[in-house]
């Protein structure tokens, strides 16, 4: 495999074949979390005979140890390598999958059972973890960190697309095979993941000094603070508008959702240099410029036209911001703690799509289902005034021990 300074010289098709070529880990991974997304809180209520609760306690305990991990995986990424961690992190999906199929082995004991999904589910959040910030971290090294936000989009990319996938392809497996078939098909998509991965060359982990957590985070959170800002406005329209569209009378809910992810992977794949370019704070500007004309059009929308119009500029203003901001997060440290830095602004935007839910269902009872757009337009609205901030700010200066790293 050619090294990362080569990745200097690539453009277009080439590039992206290589990056795509790294990512595909955390295709992968969350494709283990896309297929049993949709089975599994059905299989708990009405299969086990367990509450609502726990169908969704099953589902959220994956998001609560993606997030616990994270800064440990960025850690171990800068310390061992981020082959280590990928492969890793995708033996604890393959062992998810292990979990679910025993659970279905023991159903006649349904507290067994349970107890063996939600070891599953924390197994597979560790796992997604570490395979998404090493896939990242490698992507990264593969290329070189020129091409940092290029990889970042990629990410984002395949993870969508393999949520997509996941789901309706679950439910499928679920269909024919039951819990024991679904179990072994995401073991199997572990399994392949990690004999593809084994082969692949290693990139060497970067030299240095390595950063505590509370010096990391320092650095990091105003960028993750804009990203958790912005991204208020993705978890107002991913878990609302079909309620927004039922209290308007409308039909369609459906589709405006796929105009948003049409917008937010267009955009990724229409504008790949848009971020080298014209610079990470200036395209993250841009972007909660333009999700905010979106996220206002909804709040005022009185036809469906308008709701859907608003929703696809919401997507495109969103999907560059992760990355835009992500490139800005990674080099404000030295290059031996970018896995830490990376980790830590990750847990920004897992923050804040698990506070958006709950508390803007709390407005809606209470103010209406519009008045959650129009409030997260102005959070949105905050985070231009922090990026607008953040790049009148001086930059900081690298700590020696950065020039001295591998």
């Amino acid at each position: 495999m050619p090294d990362a300074a080569d990745g200097a010289q690539l453009s277009g098709f080439r590039l992206n074949l290589r990056i795509v070529s790294v990512v595909i880990f955390n295709f992968a991974s969350y494709l283990t979390i896309g297929l049993p997304l949709a089975v599994l809180p059905g299989y708990v209520h009405d299969v086990m005979g367990f509450s609502a609760f726990w169908a969704g306690l099953v589902i959220s305990l994956q998001y609560f140890a993606t997030l616990l991990s994270r800064p440990h995986a960025g850690r171990y990424a800068d310390q061992l390598g981020p082959k280590k961690i990928v492969v890793f992190g995708l033996c604890g999906c393959f062992l998810s999958g292990l979990s679910y199929l025993l659970a279905a082995m023991g159903g006649s004991w349904p507290m067994v059972s349970l107890v063996l999904l939600c070891l599953g589910r924390v197994i597979l959040g560790i796992g997604q973890s570490f395979a998404g910030t090493g896939s990242t971290l490698w992507g990264v090294g593969v290329v070189g960190s020129l091409h940092i936000g290029r990889v970042i989009s990629w990410n984002g990319i395949v993870t969508y697309g393999a949520m997509a996938m996941g789901a309706p392809l679950g439910v499928l497996c679920y269909q024919y095979g039951g819990l024991h078939g679904l179990a072994l098909v995401i073991m199997a998509v572990a399994a392949l993941a990690v004999i593809c991965a084994l082969p692949r060359a290693e990139v060497k982990a970067a030299k240095g000094k390595v950063m505590s957590f509370r010096a990391v985070l320092g650095r990091v959170w105003p960028y993750g603070m804009a990203l958790a800002l912005a991204s208020a406005g993705f978890g107002v329209i991913a878990t609302f508008i079909t309620l927004f569209y039922d209290a308007k009378g409308w039909d369609g809910a459906a589709f405006a959702l796929t105009l948003f992810s049409c917008a937010f992977v267009g955009t990724r794949l229409l504008f790949p240099n848009g971020i080298n370019r014209l610079g990470g704070l200036n395209v993250a500007m841009l972007c909660f410029t333009v999700e905010i004309i979106g996220l206002l059009l909804v709040g005022i929308a009185d036809t469906p036209l308008v709701a859907k119009i608003g929703t696809f500029f919401a997507g495109a203003g969103f999907s560059l911001v992760f990355p835009a901001l992500g490139v800005v997060a990674v080099k404000a440290v030295p290059q031996q703690n970018q896995g830490s830095a990376l980790a830590t602004y990750t847990v920004f935007m897992d923050l804040s799509l698990g506070i958006t839910g709950p508390l803007a269902g709390l407005m809606m009872a209470w103010m209406g289902v519009s008045t959650i757009y129009l409030a997260a337009a102005g959070l949105v609205a905050i985070a231009l005034l922090l990026g607008w901030r953040l790049k009148k700010r001086p930059p900081v200066e690298q700590p020696k021990a950065a020039s001295s790293a591998d």
